[in-house]
C-alpha cells in the first residue's frame, strides 16, 4: 500500500494554548481514516491545516509526489458548515469549484454535471443554492469537494446535517469514493466510524492519544465479558447472591469480566443451569467503540 500523506509533529498555537499539539500520522492511498474526539479536541484545526486554510505553528505536512503548487488540485475539502453564493445555481457553483481546482473550462462543465448526479442533486442542478435545504447544501458541499477528482478528501462532520436516510445515502457515496481517493473525516457518530474506517485517530485536547485500525484499538481495550440478561430484577439479584464471581449490573443485565474472573461461557452456563434462573440471553461481548471513546478521548 502506497503512502499518500505524512504528518509529523503538526502543531497550531493560539496564544499560549495548543489547539493541535505535535500530532503525527500517515495516510495510505485509498483508505478511510476517522478523526475522533470531543468538541475542542482539535479536529477542525487539523483538517484546516491539511487543507491549507490555517498555517501550522510547527511541524510538517508532506504529500508524496506533490509540490505545494499541486495542493489545490489534489485536495478536496468539505467544512462542517459549507457556505455558498445564494444567487448561483448548483451547477454554476460546482463548475466554479472545478475551475478553481485547475479543471479546464469545458471539462469543468462536464464534471460538474456528472458530480451533481452522483451526489443526488441532478434534478436540482439549475436551482439557486439559496433555496437549498440543509441536506441539499451538505450534498452540494460534497460535490464541490470531489468535482476535480482529488487524491485526498477532507471532510469535517460530513453527515452532521443529514437525516437518517440522507446519512445512509452519503455514507454509501463515501464508500464508493474510497475506491478512487483517500478519505480523512471527522465525526461524532461512532457508528459511522465503525462502518467505514481503515484507521482511527483519537484526539484529546489537541494531542493524538490513540491510533490504529478498529481491530487493533479494540484489541487494546477489549475488556471481554460475558453478559447475562435476566427476565426480572428478582432473578438478577438471586444470581448475584448465588455467584462467587464479581458481577456488575445495569438494569436486567449482569456483566462478568472474563479476564479478571478467569471465567468462560461453559462455567457461566453451568452456573445458570443450577438455579435454574430465568434468562433471556447470554452472550460474550467486548468494549464498544463508544466505550473506548469515553476511556481514550474523554477525560
Amino acid at each position: 500500500m502506497t503512502s499518500l500523506l505524512q504528518v509529523d509533529n503538526l502543531t497550531r498555537k493560539y496564544g499560549d494554548s495548543n489547539a493541535v499539539d505535535a500530532v503525527s500520522f500517515e495516510l495510505q492511498e485509498h483508505t478511510a481514516t476517522a478523526l475522533i474526539g470531543p468538541n475542542g479536541a482539535g479536529k477542525t484545526t487539523t483538517l484546516s491545516m491539511l487543507a491549507g486554510l490555517v498555517s501550522p505553528t510547527d511541524g510538517t505536512i508532506q504529500f508524496q509526489g506533490a509540490s505545494k503548487q499541486d495542493i489545490r488540485s489534489i485536495i478536496g475539502f468539505l467544512p462542517q458548515y459549507p457556505k455558498f453564493f445564494p444567487w448561483l445555481s448548483a451547477i454554476e457553483f460546482t463548475e466554479m469549484a472545478a475551475r478553481l481546482s485547475g479543471v479546464e473550462t469545458r471539462q469543468a462543465i462536464i464534471e460538474a454535471k456528472k458530480t451533481l448526479e452522483f451526489v443526488g442533486l441532478g434534478a436540482a442542478m439549475n436551482k439557486k443554492t439559496g433555496t437549498f435545504s440543509g441536506g441539499m447544501k451538505q450534498r452540494l458541499g460534497l460535490a464541490q469537494a470531489i468535482v476535480h477528482k482529488p487524491k485526498l478528501l477532507l471532510l469535517d462532520e460530513p453527515v452532521s446535517a443529514l437525516d437518517p436516510v440522507g446519512r445512509r445515502q452519503v455514507m454509501d457515496l463515501l464508500k464508493e469514493l474510497q475506491q478512487e481517493t483517500t478519505i480523512l473525516y471527522s465525526t461524532h457518530i461512532l457508528n459511522d466510524a465503525e462502518e467505514m474506517t481503515d484507521q482511527l485517530l483519537f484526539l484529546r485536547q489537541g494531542k493524538l492519544v490513540e491510533q490504529g485500525s478498529l481491530d487493533e484499538v479494540r484489541a487494546r481495550y477489549a475488556e471481554p465479558r460475558i453478559v447475562i440478561e435476566f427476565e426480572g430484577m428478582q432473578e438478577l439479584h438471586r444470581f448475584m447472591e448465588a455467584t462467587k464471581w464479581q458481577v456488575t449490573s445495569k438494569g436486567l443485565l449482569a456483566s462478568i469480566n472474563v479476564q479478571t474472573e478467569e471465567v468462560d461461557m461453559v462455567s457461566v452456563l453451568s452456573m445458570l443451569s443450577t438455579g435454574p434462573f430465568l434468562v433471556r440471553k447470554v452472550e460474550r461481548q467486548t468494549a464498544s467503540l463508544e466505550e473506548i471513546f469515553m476511556k481514550v478521548a474523554v477525560i
